[in-house]
Parts: C-alpha cells; sequence; structure tokens
C-alpha cells in the first residue's frame, strides 16, 4: 500500500515542501519557479517535493485531476527547455490525507546554478524567490565542487552522528598524523574531519567519511560491502558452504576480512627437493588481500550499487568490482598505467596501510602467485567492470 504523503512529507510548507492548489496552464510557471528552486536545493536538503491538489493551509483539494495526461504534462517540464540545466523530476499520482494529488518530486542538481527563463530561483523558508547574487556565488561554487571526485562529496542529509569518531580519533588519525603534531596541533574535532575529507566545510559528512568511518557505509552507499561466497565446486551450480556479507567500514574491513581468506585458505604440502618438503597455502594471502583491497579502493561507488565481490572455487577465485578502466587506465595498459576513481579513498588506504604503494597492486599479485608456485592471474577488463581470476597452485 502506498504510503500517505502527508505522514511522509509532514503537512506544512518548508524548504524542501511547496503545496500547489490548482495544476492550471496560467498557474504553471510557478511550478516551473519551484522546481528549479528545489533543484538549486540551496538549503542543501537533496531536493524537495510539489504536491499539486493541496491548499496552502496544508489540507488536499477535492477532485484534482491525477490522470496520465496530467502526470504526462508535467514531466515534460524537464525537457520543454525553459528549466536549464535539465533537472530530475519523478512525477506520481499518489493519496495526501486520504485524497489523491499529484507528487513532483525534484532532485538537487548538480550543475547548479538551474534556472527558469534564465533566473535563478531558490527557496527561502516555505517560500520561493530570485536569488540574489551572493546566492548565486553560492551555486555556482557548489558546482566547481561537484566537478571534485565523486569520494569528496559531501553526502547530503547525513550526519556526523553517523561516523564513528572514537574510531577516527583512536585508530585513523595515529594512523595518518604524526602522535607529535596532534598533541601541538589542539584543533577540535569538527575541524580536524574536515581536514581529513571526512566532512566538508559546512560538517557533512563526505562519501569519503562514511567509507572510512561509517558505522554502516551501506546505509548511505549502497554498493559499500563485500560478498563472499564459497561453491563447493568448480562453478555456480555446486553447493554454497559459506555466504557472507562484510558490511563495514574500511577502517574496520581488514582484520574480518583477513579472518575470512585465512580461513577458507588450505595449506598442502610439497616438496622441494630428494628430503626437503615446505607447506604452501592455495593462494599467497598477500596476493588475495592486495586484489581485494585493489577491488575496494578502485571500484565505481557514485553509479554502482553492486557489491565488490569474492567468489571463490574449488579451483580459482574471482574477485570482481563494479567500475572499469578510469582516467588514463585502458585494457591495454592496466599493468604499466595507474589513475585513481577515488583518490582521497586511495591516500586514506595507503595511511592506514591497506596498500603498500600506488601504481603496485597488479604486480606485488603477479609476484606473490609466482613465488608461491600458482598460475599467473587473469585479468578480465571490460567497460564497466573488472574481474580477477586466481587460480589455485598445484
Amino acid at each position: 500500500m502506498t504510503e500517505d504523503l502527508a505522514d511522509l512529507l509532514g503537512t506544512q510548507e518548508t524548504i524542501a515542501l511547496e503545496f500547489k492548489r490548482e495544476s492550471q496552464k496560467t498557474k504553471r510557471d510557478d511550478i516551473r519557479k519551484a522546481i528549479c528552486a528545489m533543484a538549486n536545493d540551496l538549503g542543501r536538503r537533496g531536493g524537495g517535493d510539489i504536491l499539486i491538489g493541496v491548499n496552502d493551509d496544508g489540507t488536499p483539494v477535492e477532485g484534482t485531476d491525477t490522470s496520465d495526461a496530467m502526470l504526462l504534462a508535467f514531466s515534460n517540464m524537464r525537457n520543454e527547455g525553459k528549466i536549464l540545466d535539465v533537472p530530475t523530476i519523478q512525477v506520481s499520482a499518489a493519496p495526501y490525507r486520504g485524497k489523491p494529488v499529484i507528487r513532483i518530486r525534484v532532485e538537487a542538481s548538480r550543475t547548479p546554478p538551474v534556472r527558469f527563463d534564465n533566473i535563478v530561483y531558490v527557496r527561502s523558508g516555505p517560500s520561493t524567490r530570485k536569488a540574489v547574487a551572493d546566492e548565486e556565488r553560492i551555486l555556482s561554487e557548489r558546482r566547481i565542487h561537484f566537478h571534485q571526485p565523486f569520494d569528496s562529496h559531501p553526502v547530503l542529509g547525513s550526519t556526523v552522528e553517523e561516523l564513528d569518531l572514537g574510531l577516527f580519533r583512536h585508530d585513523y588519525l595515529p594512523a595518518t598524523v604524526d602522535r607529535s603534531v596532534l598533541e601541538e596541533n589542539g584543533r577540535p574535532i569538527p575541524q580536524q574531519l574536515a581536514a581529513a575529507r571526512m566532512t566538508d566545510a559546512d560538517g557533512v559528512p563526505t562519501v569519503l567519511g562514511h567509507l572510512v568511518l561509517g558505522f554502516d557505509p551501506r546505509n548511505r552507499i549502497p554498493g559499500a560491502y563485500v560478498q563472499f561466497i564459497r561453491y563447493l565446486s568448480k562453478d555456480v551450480t555446486g553447493d554454497i558452504g559459506d555466504d557472507q556479507e562484510l558490511r563495514y567500514n574500511i577502517t574496520d574491513l581488514e582484520r574480518p576480512l583477513s579472518a575470512l581468506l585465512r580461513a577458507h585458505n588450505r595449506k598442502s604440502i610439497h616438496p622441494t627437493g630428494d628430503l626437503r618438503e615446505e607447506t604452501r597455502p592455495d593462494y599467497p594471502i598477500e596476493a588475495l588481500r592486495e586484489a581485494c583491497m585493489n577491488a575496494i579502493m578502485h571500484r565505481n561507488y557514485e553509479s554502482s550499487n553492486a557489491a565488490v565481490r569474492i567468489s571463490w572455487f574449488d579451483d580459482r577465485i574471482e574477485i570482481s568490482n563494479p567500475g572499469g578502466p578510469y582516467g588514463q587506465v585502458r585494457p591495454d595498459n592496466f599493468t604499466r598505467t595507474n589513475d585513481y576513481r577515488n583518490p582521497s579513498l586511495a591516500a586514506a588506504m595507503k595511511s592506514l596501510g591497506y596498500v603498500n604503494r600506488f601504481g603496485r597492486g597488479i604486480s606485488r599479485i603477479i609476484e606473490t602467485m609466482n613465488r608461491n608456485g600458482n598460475p599467473e592471474p587473469e585479468f578480465v577488463v571490460d567497460a564497466t567492470s573488472w574481474l580477477v581470476i586466481m587460480r589455485r597452485s598445484q
């Protein structure tokens, strides 16, 4: 059953909620202005909602037209060329206090300022108005900011309470900043979080902050977890011996991930001479760890909700992550060229010791596999994903 919008959004106009009584053509420029203002998201609420068929006092209007033709008319506002840059909107019919209304959900633009008829509109409390010069400047600066790498973007709507500040003080800072500098610094935690790019200047946690310190990063970044599956066969048709989701921030992830890899990594005895033998794991733990951490570091967190996936078969391990080659990297040069989709995350992981040197991950995997007697790993790279196949030592 569809949730009543009164319960979901409230019954009073706010900076992120506007009521419109009528849907007549003569009133639609007011709706376009509201869409523009919500897309500009000056109050940083992640966008907003416009409900058509609701009076200013929050009571529903009887007989509001919510036909497909009317929904299409409002959907077409997106592409008619009057609102630029083109906003992202969703138009639907929904109940409000038990009566049918039209809901226009407007997402915050990543390319502000958005203009209607070449004028920038913003929300000021529960009203829509033209932006003043300083507000246009703020929106223009935000546009520049959004062109930064995704891991530096603020996660709008999230709060510092979602970050583990104890972990930041006792694990992250000592690993990344010299202790004497910490003792002399004396800056409050909010400033230290911003300096470490865990929050933006307004104190809103960034993607990096959630990935490195979040109590549950997946709440805000759906793909921020590792899926481990142990198949008791050489293909996916066999029984499953273990299936786990590792939903940890990156600071906490290494310990349970390493324990899981070691638990499934059998050891066997191999002769090295007439009277000598050695114990050798099926896979060198250094190569496994490097492949997993590289997948976490280089994956696409922005537009994919797929997990980093570790598929463990009887004869091989396949480690895959969403996100193909980035920047200078191509399928024909990835063994000798390096670039970073998530540069702040890469720097944090290096500081924490989870990657040793930039640009050495693939060569270290190959070297350690060769030393352990494994076949050379295979890399399958396409435009949207990256797969490493590591075969068991014989």
